[in-house]
């Protein structure tokens, strides 16, 4: 068993869980655009995360000798959110219809707020879990000394 699993397996959640947040960031700053270069709404996206299984003969052998099942979470994609469109009413607008209704992004920033908010506790759960292990390490060290 490698001594550095526990602080591998939350790294990758690190950087999947920066990336999340980065896609909320974005989501909120588009929270008002009405026009992207396809000319519709902005459309908001989520992150999907997957496991991050071994590809190579190697990895597959050692989690065989070792009985190690966790091997982080990797971004399997980034998808966009179906739901419609929220429709405002604002004739004055530059992207009002004949009826003089609005098509808004589909992006709740209550609900992106709760995301983020979800995003930070992983990340800093994971924090917690890297300076655990090293602090368990750091002792054993200390063991070995005497």
């Amino acid at each position: 068993m490698n001594i550095f699993n526990s602080i591998n397996i939350s790294s990758s959640s690190l950087t999947a869980e920066k990336t999340r947040i980065d896609i909320i960031a974005k989501n909120m700053a588009n929270a008002n655009t009405t026009r992207t270069t396809g000319g519709s709404p902005y459309r908001r996206q989520m992150v999907v995360f997957e496991e991050n299984k071994p590809n190579s003969f190697s990895s597959h052998l050692n989690n065989k000798m070792n009985k190690i099942n966790g091997h982080g979470v990797k971004i399997s994609k980034i998808v966009e959110d179906d739901s419609p469109f929220k429709l405002v009413y604002e004739p004055g607008h530059p992207d009002a219809d004949e009826n003089g209704y609005v098509k808004m992004p589909n992006v709740d920033v209550v609900k992106e707020m709760v995301d983020l908010i979800s995003a930070q506790r992983s990340y800093d759960a994971n924090i917690t879990s890297i300076n655990t292990s090293k602090s368990m390490l750091m002792k054993a060290l200390e063991i070995g000394r005497r």
